[in-house]
């Protein structure tokens, strides 16, 4: 599933600091450390898909000599990976709660919060279904789908079912967000729930409906150095350099603080 790519918390210790300086030049990151071998291996949830592939491009650009190598997918089975000694040397989970999952491997460097996101309502393009809210989701005459429980997309679906008292008839539980995403872009479902960085991704083959309960389930994604060099990964530094967050913002993610 490694793809190679071609083509911050507020607040963060000095050390962090002294490398995102280097990478707001973008004339290499000199002062930060990669892997030894010239390529830095990444876990990413899958909603970071697009986004980290462009970074990747840019650090790659920026840095000539160094590779970045990603396996994306649902951020709970990416960390049940590196905890049974998958290869990473940096790990980007769409929930906290996954960087619980590391075992021995999440005793390096501590997480650093780096984006936000909220789910959407997806609907095919001209919303066939004539979806209008999360109620929706109840009607067992639409086509219906969400992540399944174990990823964080299938978390964050539970709590704002919860918080619209809505009990969901779906007809598919996806293993991670993008694979939920395609059963809409594939007009498979009428609706799905997925995140609005997704929605935005696909944003010629859906539409997104925005609902109240989102609120109830904002996701946290955190990044962690996998690696316990002296100083900090990289690739790490890029994505919490000024450049990196703008790529995120512009990608529909939320700031670390808000």
């Amino acid at each position: 599933m490694n793809r190679r790519v071609s083509d911050g918390r507020v607040g963060l210790k000095r050390s962090w600091a002294g490398c995102v300086a280097v990478a707001m030049a973008l004339s290499g990151l000199a002062g930060c450390s990669s892997s030894e071998s010239g390529t830095t291996t990444v876990l990413a949830a899958a909603s970071l898909t697009d986004v980290f592939t462009q970074l990747g491009a840019e650090f790659e650009k920026a840095n000539p000599g160094e590779r970045v190598e990603f396996s994306f997918g649902s951020s709970s089975t990416l960390a049940v990976q590196i905890a049974e000694g998958s290869p990473a040397d940096v790990f980007a989970s769409a929930d906290e709660k996954s960087v619980g999952l590391l075992g021995e491997e999440g005793k390096g460097r501590p997480s650093t919060i780096f984006a936000t996101n909220h789910l959407q309502i997806a609907v095919p393009f001209g919303n066939p279904g004539k979806v209008k809210d999360l109620s929706d989701f109840a009607d067992s005459s639409l086509r219906i789908a969400y992540c399944a429980e174990q990823a964080p997309c299938g978390k964050a679906a539970l709590k704002v079912f919860k918080a619209g008292g809505v009990t969901p008839e779906p007809d598919s539980l996806e293993p991670d967000v993008r694979a939920t995403l395609t059963k809409v872009t594939a007009g498979e479902v009428d609706a799905a729930l997925v995140y609005r960085t997704d929605v935005m991704a696909a944003a010629d083959k859906v539409e997104g409906i925005d609902f109240t309960q989102a609120d109830a389930a904002k996701s946290s994604y955190p990044i962690v150095d996998l690696q316990s060099q002296k100083e900090p990964n990289a690739f790490v530094a890029y994505v919490l350099s000024p450049p990196g967050q703008a790529a995120l913002s512009e990608a529909g993610f939320g700031s670390a603080g808000g």
